[in-house]
């Protein structure tokens, strides 16, 4: 299956202002791509791409006074089946994990986990761990949560999300993780495409999508607690602790977001004939 997709951003600077963008796919991608991954400039400014201490491609530039827009467009291969599903995955033994996976046990930015980890356990502890566990996770945040882009708040914490039973797709993710890590389970914030492939279109804005990933039997194994089944198409563009890790752009300076589309689009060709415009899920 080929699906075409990208993004078209503008920003206002209102002085020269460093950027640095996290829109490129994973490089774990990067082989399925069957067209160049190009990020683009109405400014012709230099752009310069490098890799950060979770793997993901940033690129920066430096956006002179007015406004930008950032561009990419691609098409990518996927192989059209759902995300994997092991329920017979184990969880490993703290002890056991190799050493740059521990990372994704410890609190960070927006999974305050010390505030969370009596309600974890009082919740999931009679859940046999691996697999089972986290799905039961997935269930309770996608039933526990209201979703709305009128609840987005760009500071919210899981706990936070807990408590005040609301959220996007990045408090979803954000609360599952926090939840996973209060149980020792290994759990990283994902970033990234998912259109409506596979299911009814979905009458949201187009945007792009946070889910997480658990480490269990050896392995990385997607979940999403905002939709909560498996899903077709993700494509993975960032991953960290937290959303802190993966943020879309970061600049140091004032800068105002004048437009955000984001598309994506199931195509029978590389060049797009025929292709048949999808929602985003966000």
């Amino acid at each position: 299956m080929l699906i075409r997709a990208g993004y078209d951003i503008a920003l206002e600077a209102y002085a020269p202002t460093p950027l640095v963008t996290m829109l490129h796919v994973r490089p774990s991608r990067l082989a399925d791509l069957r067209t160049p991954h190009l990020v683009t400039n109405d400014k012709s400014l230099a752009i310069t791409d490098y890799r950060d201490a979770f793997g993901n491609i940033c690129s920066r530039m430096v956006l002179p006074g007015g406004v930008t827009t950032i561009s990419c467009d691609f098409t990518i291969e996927d192989t059209g089946d759902i995300d994997r599903q092991n329920p017979a995955a184990v969880q490993h033994d703290v002890a056991d994990l190799p050493a740059d996976i521990l990372t994704y046990l410890f609190a960070s930015r927006y999974c305050d986990t010390d505030l969370l980890s009596n309600e974890a356990w009082w919740l999931f502890g009679h859940v046999p761990p691996g697999w089972q566990r986290v799905q039961a996770i997935v269930d309770f945040v996608h039933g526990h949560l209201t979703y709305g882009y009128q609840y987005a708040r760009a500071t919210r914490t899981a706990s936070e999300a807990y408590y005040e039973r609301v959220g996007v797709c990045r408090d979803f993710a954000h609360l599952a993780v926090a939840l996973c890590r209060c149980l020792n389970i290994p759990a990283r914030y994902c970033s990234g495409y998912l259109g409506d492939i596979g299911i009814d279109p979905v009458d949201t804005a187009m945007d792009f999508h946070a889910w997480f990933e658990v480490y269990l039997g050896g392995e990385w194994y997607s979940f999403d607690a905002r939709h909560r089944v498996p899903r077709i198409g993700r494509i993975l563009m960032a991953c960290g602790r937290d959303a802190a890790d993966t943020a879309l752009t970061t600049a140091f300076g004032s800068v105002r977001l004048v437009r955000f589309n984001v598309h994506t689009d199931e195509v029978s060709d590389v060049g797009g004939i025929g292709a048949q415009p999808m929602r985003w899920a966000a």
